[in-house]
């Protein structure tokens, strides 16, 4: 299967290679994308090739970001821990957010395991993390 890598406005190539690395080693022939994101912009860091560059992403981010700030504080004192990550499940794929509080990413795949989705949003969570540093 082939692979298109894109260049990024918002990362340095380092973290933005390590990104695509990450979750491409976590999940293999199944990733579909990776998108990294902020409050106000995002910049697509992976395309599989079989699939159209057309989905509306800001829109998606928009969304995204309002939810995040509403699940943190919706379970902040829950007896499930602190909120790590959202996986939303539709026909065609899976989508893996990890957001901190200023940026975030969105793995796309195709099916995975529970232990797969870990893998990726523990990864993606180092990279976030090792940047800020």
């Amino acid at each position: 299967m082939s692979t298109r890598m894109m260049d990024s406005d918002l990362l340095a190539d380092g973290p933005a290679d390590r990104l695509v690395r990450v979750a491409r080693t976590a999940t293999g022939d199944s990733l579909r994308s990776v998108t990294y994101f902020t409050r106000s912009d995002y910049d697509q860091l992976y395309l599989r090739d079989d699939l159209e560059q057309d989905a509306d992403l800001m829109s998606f981010i928009g969304h995204e970001w309002h939810d995040f700030k509403n699940t943190r504080n919706a379970y902040q004192n829950s007896e499930l821990g602190t909120y790590r990550h959202t996986i939303r499940v539709f026909e065609n794929g899976f989508l893996l957010r990890i957001t901190t509080d200023r940026d975030g990413v969105f793995v796309t795949t195709d099916g995975l395991t529970m232990q797969d989705f870990e893998a990726v949003a523990n990864a993606v969570t180092t990279v976030l993390e090792d940047r800020t540093e």
